[in-house]
């Protein structure tokens, strides 16, 4: 069955309810595909670009899955609209910039989704809560698999799957493990995880993926290399290295509360106050103020709002959510005074 998307469902991973969950905000898996009888998107005509957009579209729909999809033709809805979804990480940046017949499939509560026409024919995801590298993988597997029964993939017997970009030939995979990282960034050790993940080839980017910036202590962790390497390798590697990180965090929020527990209690009622009475509000300093509450409830520190409250109100106070939940277009004075108006009534609700 194909629907249009909601907006109101939220995603799985914002739940908190995955292991490690307190520092581990989600695990992505990325499969980059492309099929047989079409060029890549760098080469197509308009035309065939439309033709191979409703060819998948179909493809999607008779993969046999066992839940609904709902599925969206991007140049149809408006930049608003593709905006929530970018801010969902149900699509990237490109993908809502791009021009012409393009689209996105995503299945209940966001945990699947397809972009159809990014870079590649297909982007396949999956997307969970806390730290799932196998749960994720189990899963985006047979996925693929359905959709392989829907079409024939591009694949070379010596370079594997075969991408618009030679980065990410061979598997087509990359993994992404967001860390919600307070106390590396508190105490200035956030450079010394930069420095080793870089040795292993993994790579960091920010909240919102490859060229973005890290937004409430957010950073994502993901392989950098597909061509040579197996997905078991590659999940070998995140399993190895990302627990690592997240005990790196873990003794640090502990220390600060050893050492300095009245002063983080301060930093984090601070920020509860903030969002609880501000009148005015950036975006930037709401991901901020919500970054010491998260911590701080994930630390025992506050009971005051449930962390599935906080992960989020992470997403629904970006300016396109903002806008969506308004039912009107803003400038960016009118989303301070609304954001700030939205989470003072949304933390109300709570009492």
């Amino acid at each position: 069955m194909m629907g249009e998307l909601d907006l109101n469902e939220v995603g799985e991973w914002l739940s908190g309810t995955g292991p490690e969950s307190d520092i581990v905000m989600s695990t992505r898996i990325r499969l980059a595909r492309n099929v047989v009888g079409f060029p890549f998107l760098t080469r197509i005509e308009e035309r065939r670009k439309s033709e191979l957009e409703r060819w998948l579209r179909d493809r999607i729909r008779g993969a046999k899955l066992d839940w609904d999809v709902s599925y969206q033709n991007l140049n149809e809805t408006s930049p608003l609209e593709r905006q929530c979804l970018v801010e969902r990480h149900l699509i990237s940046r490109d993908h809502a910039n791009s021009k012409g017949d393009r689209g996105v499939a995503v299945g209940p509560r966001g945990m699947v989704s397809v972009m159809v026409n990014e870079e590649d024919h297909l982007r396949i995801q999956v997307l969970r809560s806390g730290f799932q590298p196998d749960a994720a993988w189990r899963q985006i597997l047979d996925f693929d698999k359905r959709l392989e029964g829907q079409m024939d993939f591009a694949f070379s017997p010596e370079f594997g799957y075969l991408t618009a970009c030679p980065t990410n030939c061979g598997t087509g995979m990359r993994v992404s493990v967001m860390l919600h990282l307070p106390a590396l960034v508190m105490t200035k050790q956030i450079e010394k995880v930069f420095h080793a993940v870089s040795k292993i080839g993994l790579a960091v980017r920010g909240f919102y993926g490859e060229g973005t910036q890290a937004m409430g202590d957010f950073y994502q962790i993901s392989n950098q290399v597909t061509l040579g390497r197996s997905e078991e390798d590659v999940l070998k590697t995140v399993a190895e290295y990302v627990p690592q990180i997240i005990k790196f965090e873990r003794n640090w929020r502990e220390k600060l509360i050893t050492e300095n527990r009245v002063g983080l209690e301060d930093r984090v009622w601070r920020a509860f106050g903030m969002l609880e009475r501000a009148r005015l509000i950036t975006s930037e300093e709401t991901m901020d103020y919500l970054s010491a509450v998260r911590m701080g409830v994930n630390l025992g520190l506050i009971d005051a709002i449930p962390i599935s409250t906080v992960n989020e109100l992470f997403i629904v106070t970006q300016p396109a959510h903002l806008q969506k939940l308004s039912g009107s277009e803003l400038d960016t004075p009118e989303r301070d005074e609304n954001r700030a108006d939205y989470v003072r009534r949304r933390l109300a609700s709570l009492n």
